[in-house]
């Protein structure tokens, strides 16, 4: 039985670029870390790995990833974090994918896999907070999901859900192969894994898969192949500082109404 978690290497926030050319990020020689949903995803996956074993049988933890040669280093700390085996789709035919081509080559990848019994991908990614990949991957690998997961269980060889929703939760049973994207709850601390981890690390497998492997089709992968054209990404303007008031109460009311007719707004 495997595990299969969707890792993705997001830009450091504060220093995004985009190619003004094509109107994606660019990604190569720029801060990364991992998406913080992923990592949530991931540990939970390590948990339920527990939760899922029969016997002498573990799952395998498979950490996934479609990025740049460099996004080994996010793999290689899933790795040291408690998944089993790290693979990286990376070659120049998947760069400039849209969400749905994204979720496609990874379920090429997927499939390549045998005994697949659980997906697991955070909420979003904080480059672009779309929240579409998980389910367009579910989509392409024609597989039951449950999105807005905050909460799982298991009860033999049924995944128990609980989900978000705008009135409250609904907690759904879903039989494996499932693929469950998570939120991240407000409490959680992403584990920094002890050095001893960072090392065995890298005795673990580790593959960088080509287009070949895949055997996908240049004219429908990446750029090429991605319906979606972006017409200009660029990140939010940064606020100004505030303005912090102190003394009495008195006094400060009365700077503030300064304040406001200084600007022109009373």
């Amino acid at each position: 039985m495997k595990i299969v978690v969707c890792i993705k290497q997001v830009p450091d926030t504060t220093e995004i670029k985009v190619d003004e050319k094509t109107g994606t990020l660019i990604r190569e020689g720029v801060p990364s870390i991992i998406n913080p949903f992923d990592q949530f995803a991931l540990e939970e996956g390590v948990r339920l790995r527990e939760l899922l074993t029969e016997g002498d049988e573990k799952p395998e933890i498979i950490a996934l990833s479609m990025g740049p040669p460099q996004a080994r280093t996010e793999i290689m700390k899933c790795l040291a974090l408690g998944a089993d085996r790290g693979v990286l789709l990376t070659d120049r035919a998947f760069a400039g994918a849209d969400t749905w081509v994204t979720a496609l080559t990874l379920s090429l990848a997927i499939k390549k896999f045998d005994d697949v019994k659980l997906v697991l991908c955070g909420l979003q990614a904080i480059d672009g907070d779309t929240g579409q990949v998980g389910p367009e991957l579910a989509q392409c690998l024609r597989m039951p999901q449950v999105t807005y997961v905050d909460k799982i269980e298991v009860e033999g060889k049924t995944i128990v859900a609980h989900r978000q929703t705008g009135e409250g939760y609904a907690v759904i049973e879903a039989k494996m192969p499932v693929l469950l994207t998570l939120i991240t709850p407000s409490d959680f601390v992403p584990t920094n894994p002890p050095f001893s981890k960072i090392m065995k690390a890298k005795r673990k497998p580790f593959e960088e898969w080509d287009i070949t492997k895949v055997e996908g089709d240049p004219e429908k992968l990446g750029l090429n192949g991605s319906p979606t054209q972006v017409s200009r990404v660029f990140p939010p303007p940064k606020l100004e500082k505030g303005i912090m008031l102190e003394g009495e109460t008195d006094d400060i009311v009365k700077q503030l109404v300064d304040h406001l007719v200084k600007d022109h707004m009373i």
